[in-house]
């Protein structure tokens, strides 16, 4: 009788998004992207769109981003400088709240 090796486990999927993927999943103008990139604003594996590598966590920034630019007719630097604000004040209040179950 031979034993068959049941694998349970799938592969890992992959948070690494290409550019097309990502453009179509954030809706953002590719000329908007390349300027996020140019700005260093998204960590990508290069400038060339064929070779940068998104990741998936970034959906979420350029979204808000593109929300934020739109509804106050900001540019992207203005917009980007509010996401990064956004994020550091969300950061600082999970450490209020985990420092608040220390103390009581």
């Amino acid at each position: 009788m031979s034993m068959i090796k049941k694998i349970t486990a799938l592969p890992t999927r992959s948070s690494a998004l290409a550019w097309a993927e990502f453009i179509e999943l954030t809706g953002i103008a590719p000329d908007r992207l390349r300027e996020l990139v140019s700005l260093g604003w998204i960590d990508v594996g290069g400038t060339e769109p064929e070779r940068c590598v998104f990741r998936d966590a970034d959906i979420y920034r350029v979204r808000k981003l593109e929300r934020i630019c739109c509804d106050f007719e900001l540019p992207v630097v203005g917009g980007t400088i509010i996401v990064d604000l956004l994020e550091r004040i969300d950061a600082l209040e999970r450490q209020v709240r985990a420092l608040h179950g220390f103390e009581e």
